[in-house]
């Protein structure tokens, strides 16, 4: 949010000169708390630690041990202790039936007003409308949404017209490289199937 606004003020006609009591907030020694500790959540957490950032993190399932040590991170059996005492907050879940409409209210008003929701996910993870009302009454300090519920959301929807939130096109795998990966993934599965071999990435393993 820092980079975006900052980007703006630099690029604005009507700048004249930078304030010198604005300020963003450090990840720094932050915690960061991981709501759906798989493949992704963990890669995040690697890249956290390199910030010396606490991490928690709730999950269906525990983490080994090893692998809790080797990124410093400590198991939430109860989301609600993470979203107590995370700065911030990211989710990086399935969407599912239990999983939709996982941070409502409730979960928003456990967060610290000084927090900012990451969603990395799907859109539908969260109570969107909730969302909005925490982000105009100050419940938490901002939001980060890669994705919405629908994408792209209506040109008239309020999140749109937020200052504390900043929204991407869900473009957290919008790279060459990535998309050249996920491309041969595909095809190393569709040979293996064909093959009647077993299938690398299977969604739902036998």
């Amino acid at each position: 949010l820092c980079l975006h606004l900052g980007c703006q003020i630099a690029v604005s006609p009507d700048t004249k000169h930078f304030a010198v009591d604005w300020l963003g907030v450090e990840v720094t020694r932050a915690t960061l708390g991981i709501i759906g500790m798989g493949s992704i959540g963990y890669k995040v957490a690697q890249r956290a630690r390199a910030f010396s950032m606490r991490i928690l993190y709730h999950n269906r399932n525990r983490r080994r041990k090893e692998e809790e040590e080797a990124v410093g991170a400590r198991y939430c059996e109860r989301m609600e202790e993470l979203l107590q005492q995370s700065d911030f907050v990211m989710l990086a879940v399935n969407l599912t039936p239990q999983t939709h409409k996982l941070i409502g209210r409730k979960e928003l008003e456990l967060m610290k007003p000084t927090a900012t929701l990451i969603n990395i996910s799907r859109g539908a993870v969260i109570d969107q409308d909730a969302l909005v009302e925490a982000l105009q009454n100050h419940i938490i300090r901002a939001a980060a949404l890669d994705v919405t519920y629908p994408e792209p959301l209506p040109r008239g929807h309020p999140l749109l017209r937020l200052k504390n939130v900043i929204i991407t096109p869900h473009a957290g795998t919008a790279t060459l490289q990535a998309v050249q990966a996920m491309a041969a993934e595909a095809i190393a599965n569709m040979l293996a199937a064909l093959r009647g071999q077993p299938i690398p990435s299977q969604v739902f393993p036998k």
